[in-house]
């Protein structure tokens, strides 16, 4: 079993209407610097990102940033982090993140963060990573995409093997010990077992 070392945060370029998704992200970041995990994320200095991003660099933590370049005006790079870099598109924004880290969380927020970490936990679905990808539900943000996952087990549209891998916590500490824990399964979608 490996160490996740290094974790991409994805989240809100927003604070939301609720003081504690803020004060949650600040505290993440802080957890991670405490851990000696790495962050990784979209490079803003705004929102939820921004509040990561300062919790982790306010406690010592190594902070890589990854932010296309035609989103500077709208999110506005955050020039104090560890190492900044500038890309031409989301889809090579995405890339590179995946490149940087062990593992994946996100954190409240909305189709953005929705469409980053379906993506990242259809790739692991797939075999084509091996990381953890977790769901950080600060004030039950998650319980109707929570409701929803199990819903698609229910009707048979989603394997419960495949539902399992996605690691879900009320605690950024207890989704760290599963993240640390988590083995991905042997045999990716669409390859039967007696292929291999």
């Amino acid at each position: 079993m490996k160490k996740v070392n290094s974790i991409v945060i994805f989240c809100a370029s927003s604070l939301g209407n609720s003081a504690v998704y803020e004060e949650q992200a600040s505290y993440v970041g802080k957890v991670l610097a405490e851990y000696g995990i790495r962050l990784v994320y979209g490079g803003g200095r705004v929102g939820l990102m921004g509040a990561v991003a300062n919790g982790a660099l306010a406690h010592g933590g190594e902070v890589i940033g990854v932010i296309p370049d035609f989103l500077n005006s709208k999110e506005r790079e955050h020039t104090g982090v560890t190492k900044l870099i500038t890309v031409d598109t989301m889809h090579d924004r995405k890339r590179i993140m995946n490149d940087y880290a062990e593992g994946v969380i996100a954190l409240p927020g909305g189709f953005g963060t929705l469409e980053e970490l379906f993506e990242m936990i259809t790739w692991a679905q797939l075999g084509l990573h091996k990381k953890p990808v977790g769901l950080l539900n600060i004030n039950g943000f998650y319980n109707h995409l929570i409701q929803f996952i199990d819903h698609m087990v229910e009707e048979g549209l989603l394997k419960q093997e495949n539902r399992a891998m996605l690691l879900v916590a009320d605690t950024i500490e207890e989704l760290i010990e599963k993240m640390q824990q988590y083995e991905a399964p042997l045999v990716p979608k669409w390859i039967e077992k007696d292929e291999i």
